[in-house]
């Protein structure tokens, strides 16, 4: 029997890759149309899933992806909250 367990994988709105969803960051839109950065991925709502990668974030600006996907416009305090995150990170490993 196999006793390895399934990695769950989700996709990047802005590169389109499959990763584990450890490697991804959710943001996610609320019913009552509030936006925020989940960390856990557990929050309920409409999400979407970006690399932790300063170069996908800035994409993701420029292009208005995030605005696309979750159909609501995106503060830039999300983007900077990713930005910071992504340098938190950076600065751990």
């Amino acid at each position: 029997m196999n006793s390895r367990k399934k990695v769950p994988l989700r996709k990047c709105v802005v590169t389109g890759e499959m990763k584990p969803k450890k490697e991804l960051v959710r943001i996610v839109r609320s019913k009552e149309g509030e936006v925020s950065v989940d960390l856990t991925g557990k929050k309920s709502g409409r999400g979407a899933y970006l690399s932790l990668d300063k170069e996908t974030v800035l994409s993701a600006k420029k292009k208005n992806v995030l605005s696309n996907h979750l159909q609501v416009s995106i503060d830039d305090s999300i983007y900077d909250e990713l930005l910071e995150l992504i340098e938190k990170e950076n600065r751990l490993s």
